[in-house]
C-alpha cells in the first residue's frame, strides 16, 4: 500500500510520546513492505540541529514549519467566536498548497491523520485524493481539557478551560463520521467514541514499541531513586508533577522518603530550579539519551491527574523494568496488575506509602519490574500491532 501520515509536529527525533509513536508505526509499515510518506508540520521556528534519523532514509519526508504562537489580542477575539484556537491555529494555508500538490501528483492508498490537530486539512485531502482516511485518536482531546478544568480551583481558569473544552468537543463530535475508519489506544477511548454515535469502523490497538532497543541492564541503576520523564510542555504533565513536588518535596527532603528524586524532561520552566535540593532533588532538564536515563533510576513516578490516551513513557519504563508507581489515570489503556506489574496510587497516602515500601525493598522493585517487562513483550510489540494497523487498513480498502 501507498501510505501518507500526517502530523502537527516533526517526529523527530523521537525523544517525546507522539514522536515514538509514530516513529514505531513508520518502522512497522516499511518493515511490512509499504510505501510510506510522511509530511510534518514543525512548530519549531527554529529547529535544534540534530542527528539524521536513519529512518528517513526509508519514507519520503516533508516538514513545513509553522509558527503557532497567538498574540494577546487574538486569544482575547477568540472568546467572542465559537472556534476552538487550540485546533485552528495548526492551519496554514502554505501547508495546505504543499499538501495540494503532494495529494494531485501521488495517488495513495491511505492517508493517515495522527490526531485532531491535523483534521483541519481534511477537507482539502477529500477534494483530492479517493484514499482511505483514517483517523489516529491519540487521546480524546476534550475531555483532556475536561479533566484540567475539573483540577482548577481558579473560578476563570476553571470556566476558560471548560469553555476550550466545550468547543473542542463540538468540533470532534462534528469530525467522528467524517473519516473511513478511527484507531484508538485504549478501549476507553473507543467506549467514548462509541457513545458520541459514531458509526464507521473503529479498532482499537494500543502502543508499539521496538522492544530491541530497550536493554535494561540493572547494574547501572541507581537504588532507591524516584524519576519523573515528561515533557512539562503539556499541561497533564505540568499538572502532575506540581501536584507531586507541592506534596512530597518536604518528605523527600527532610522525612521519612529516603531517596533521589529525578525530574527530567522537555520544557521544563525555569523556575523549578527552585525545586532543587544539593544531593536529593536534580531537575535535569531535557537529557541527551532518555532510555539511559531511565536504565539508571529504580522507581518512575506517574502522578497524572488529567489527560487521556495510553501513555508512551508508562510503556518505556515497563519495558525497561522499572517499577511504575502511578495514578490509575496515568497507566489507562495498558493491561495492568497493580501490585504485579505496576503499583496504583490515586492519593498522597497512597503514593506516600508505595514509595515507601518501594525505596525500602529492591527485592520487590525488581519482581514488579520483571512482570512489566513480560506484558509488554506480550502485548506491544511494535512488529505485531503494526501488523494489525495494517490488516486493518485493507479491512477499509
Amino acid at each position: 500500500m501507498r501510505i501518507l501520515i500526517l502530523t502537527h509536529r516533526a517526529p523527530f527525533p523521537q525523544n517525546g510520546g507522539y514522536p515514538i509513536v509514530v516513529g514505531n508505526t513508520i518502522k512497522g509499515l516499511v518493515a511490512l513492505g509499504h510505501d510510506v510518506t510522511l509530511i510534518s508540520l514543525n512548530i519549531k521556528k527554529k529547529s535544534a540541529p540534530r542527528e539524521r534519523d536513519e529512518l528517513l532514509e526509508k519514507i519520503n519526508y516533508t516538514e513545513y514549519d509553522i509558527d503557532t504562537r497567538v498574540t494577546m489580542i487574538e486569544a482575547v477575539s477568540n472568546l467572542f467566536t465559537n472556534n476552538s484556537y487550540n485546533i485552528d491555529k495548526y492551519y496554514n494555508a502554505g501547508f495546505e498548497k504543499l499538501l495540494f500538490r503532494h495529494l494531485t501528483d501521488n495517488k495513495y492508498d491511505i492517508i493517515q491523520l495522527e490526531g485532531i490537530f491535523v483534521a483541519p486539512y481534511l477537507d482539502i485531502i477529500r477534494r483530492n485524493s479517493k484514499a482511505k482516511v483514517i483517523f489516529r485518536a491519540h487521546n480524546i482531546e476534550h475531555q483532556v481539557w475536561q479533566k484540567l478544568a475539573r483540577q482548577k480551583s481558579d473560578p476563570f481558569k476553571r470556566w476558560y478551560l471548560r469553555l476550550l473544552a466545550r468547543r473542542i468537543k463540538n468540533y470532534e463530535l462534528e469530525l467522528l463520521n467524517k473519516f473511513d475508519g478511527i484507531v484508538a489506544f485504549t478501549e476507553q477511548d473507543k467506549t467514548s467514541i462509541l457513545s458520541f454515535g459514531t458509526k464507521i469502523p473503529l479498532t482499537v490497538l494500543p502502543i508499539g514499541i521496538d522492544l530491541s532497543l530497550y536493554k535494561p541492564d540493572h547494574s547501572k541503576e541507581d537504588f532507591p531513586s524516584l524519576f519523573f520523564l515528561g515533557s512539562l510542555d503539556w499541561l497533564p504533565n505540568r499538572e502532575g508533577i506540581e501536584w507531586f513536588i507541592d506534596n512530597f518535596h518536604k518528605d523527600l527532603t527532610d522525612g521519612d522518603l529516603k531517596a533521589k528524586f529525578y525530574v527530567a524532561g522537555h520544557n521544563i520552566p525555569e523556575q523549578f530550579d527552585d525545586y532543587e535540593v544539593l544531593g536529593k532533588v536534580f531537575i535535569h532538564g531535557e537529557v541527551d539519551d532518555a532510555l539511559e536515563f531511565v536504565n539508571s533510576k529504580s522507581i518512575m513516578i506517574v502522578p497524572l491527574l488529567s489527560g487521556g490516551g495510553m501513555r508512551v513513557k508508562i510503556v518505556e519504563g515497563m519495558a525497561m523494568e522499572k517499577c511504575i508507581i502511578s495514578t490509575s489515570l496515568g497507566a489507562e489503556g495498558i493491561n495492568i496488575q497493580n501490585g504485579k506489574n505496576i503499583i496504583i496510587a490515586n492519593d498522597t497516602d497512597e503514593f506516600h506509602n508505595a514509595m515507601r515500601k518501594c525505596i525500602t525493598d529492591e527485592h520487590y522493585c525488581h519482581e514488579i519490574g520483571r512482570n512489566a517487562r513480560r506484558l509488554i513483550e506480550q502485548q506491544h510489540d511494535v512488529n505485531t500491532i503494526t501488523h494489525l494497523l495494517a490488516e486493518f487498513y485493507q479491512s477499509i480498502i
